[in-house]
């Protein structure tokens, strides 16, 4: 009956609606803007305002039944960044079915291990992904139709425009009209909305649902944006952060350029072009950004909002002098099992952020500190494991025991470690597995990484744990010199040494490599860099 004192709580500000259907609250959302520009592809100038995209999302979800799809059917998209994406998420979810997105990038064994997780019925493609994975998609028998973005008809496929425009040869004759349009009715709380991936930083991806209640509560943050805002996003929209951050700049009304693939060039001038406010950015992005030429006019940049991995004091100070009329680097700190939010700050009103912070807990989100060993919740500034509870934490992860990843309580406990301070700000401090144990002394990689970046010679560069026969493990750095700059191992071994605490020294050695191997939101796959040794 009473708080926790040791637990920090978000505030209790969300509102639910009573259907509790994804698609459908979505569509009386955005329908509010009506001819506000929603979308625009910073490469081809091709625009969406709410009410095109409004129409094409009910015309796809009345299309979809009308074919078979039906409640908690499981639907695939696979495709680049395009405008198409966010109707065809729209329109599954208003059909009660299952959306997940899948990695265009992903490899053959890769793709093959993701679709026999959630095993999608009815798969959207865009040409691109169709002619790399077309072997694959035919092999799998549980899917049964493929519709296809773009104006190319193959055979055994359907065209996308064939169920988002009403016509002649289209699978309904009329545009449906919003005030006779309603989602399929679904039990919010636990029927699936998303099956989403998480990020395999320690192994194969794993299923995670995410429920029609989680989605909405993610989508519908109060006070993290301005709906003035333009903003520039090239996260992947298959990611959570791309995806989910991506329908709250909807939800409230902003617009929101997108570069379907980076090119440090189109980049800058789509911020010139587009006079963008908000660049949506993860780590890697923002230390190029720092170490690149501004050729272009970047002085409408007010906020970086930085997320998928913890971003540097170092690197949001040299931000800060690239862009001059920044504000400041916002950070928030989620996972794909917390839909994707657990801490941000807010953007209203243009505030500071607190340095290194990566702000305070959402709504209606619980977030407790626990100690590693007893799992005894914590005080303040006490580094422990990062545990949370909450509407956006997922239902679980697909063919796994809830109870494996949840305590007693109903906490998620997510692996990292981090604090919080007398102010209910919180820190994360580094994965819980990725910590290398030094003779019984707990070295977190990331505080390594950001002493070596501040070395101007070094581009990138990742830490792990080299076993060792006393020690346990040794810190071992895989550096990205800066172009044309000649490094040596004794150098950056007594840089860190000079900067850093004994157990953090690096003991393994430093080697040298053309590429720090990341995930797509920037975080680093230290599996890969230890295989590399």
């Amino acid at each position: 009956m009473l708080r926790h004192p040791k637990y920090v709580y978000g505030p209790d500000t969300l509102l639910v609606p009573a259907k509790l259907n994804l698609g459908d609250f979505l569509i009386r959302r955005l329908s509010e803007h009506g001819t506000k520009i929603a979308m625009i592809n910073g490469a081809t100038d091709e625009r969406l305002t709410y009410n095109e995209m409004v129409q094409m999302s009910m015309n796809i979800a009345v299309s979809l039944v009308r074919i078979g799809v039906k409640r908690g059917d499981v639907v695939g998209i696979s495709a680049e960044s395009r405008l198409e994406n966010w109707c065809t998420v729209i329109g599954i979810a208003c059909t009660g079915a299952v959306m997940t997105p899948l990695n265009i990038g992903y490899i053959k064994d890769e793709l093959k291990h993701v679709l026999n997780i959630s095993k999608p019925k009815f798969l959207f493609c865009s040409m691109q992904s169709y002619k790399t994975h077309e072997t694959i998609f035919k092999t799998l028998d549980f899917i049964k139709y493929i519709i296809l973005f773009g104006d190319e008809r193959l055979d055994d496929t359907i065209l996308f425009k064939d169920l988002a425009t009403a016509g002649i040869n289209s699978i309904i004759s009329k545009n449906v009209n919003l005030e006779e349009f309603q989602g399929v009715e679904v039990e919010g709380q636990s029927d699936t909305a998303f099956i989403m991936y998480s990020s395999g930083t320690t192994g194969l991806p794993k299923g995670v649902e995410l429920s029609h209640l989680n989605v909405i509560s993610a989508s519908s943050l109060p006070g993290v944006v301005e709906p003035t805002l333009t903003i520039l996003n090239i996260t992947p929209w298959y990611h959570a952060m791309g995806l989910m951050i991506g329908l709250l700049f909807l939800y409230n009304g902003c617009k929101v350029v997108f570069v379907p693939k980076f090119e440090m060039d189109l980049y800058l001038r789509s911020i010139e072009k587009h006079k963008a406010n908000l660049l949506l950015l993860v780590p890697p992005v923002i230390l190029a950004l720092t170490k690149t030429p501004l050729n272009y006019d970047v002085s409408s940049v007010q906020v970086i909002l930085s997320g998928a991995a913890v971003l540097r004091k170092e690197i949001i100070n040299a931000a800060k002098e690239k862009f001059k009329n920044l504000i400041d680097v916002y950070q928030g700190y989620g996972m794909t099992e917390a839909t994707v939010i657990v801490t941000i700050d807010s953007l209203i009103g243009g505030k500071k952020c607190r340095l290194g912070s990566v702000g305070k807990v959402t709504s209606d989100t619980v977030v407790k500190i626990v100690d590693v060993e007893t799992r005894e919740p914590l005080g303040p500034n006490q580094n422990g494991e990062i545990c949370v509870k909450g509407t956006m934490i997922m239902k679980g992860y697909i063919g796994k025991e809830r109870r494996e990843d949840f305590d007693e309580e109903g906490f998620f406990k997510t692996g990292d470690i981090g604090y919080y301070d007398e102010d209910k700000y919180v820190y994360v401090v580094d994965r819980l597995k990725e910590l290398i144990k030094y003779k019984g002394y707990q070295v977190p990689p990331a505080e390594i990484e950001a002493v070596l970046l501040q070395h101007k010679g070094v581009r990138d560069v990742g830490v792990v744990g080299l076993p060792h026969e006393s020690a346990g493990e040794v810190p071992l750095a895989f550096i990205v010199p800066q172009t044309g700059v000649e490094l040596t191992e004794k150098e950056l071994q007594q840089f860190v040494a000079e900067r850093l605490s004994n157990p953090k020294h690096l003991r393994g050695g430093v080697k040298f490599t053309k590429q720090i191997p990341r995930n797509p939101s920037g975080k680093i796959l230290r599996k890969l860099l230890r295989e590399m040794l």
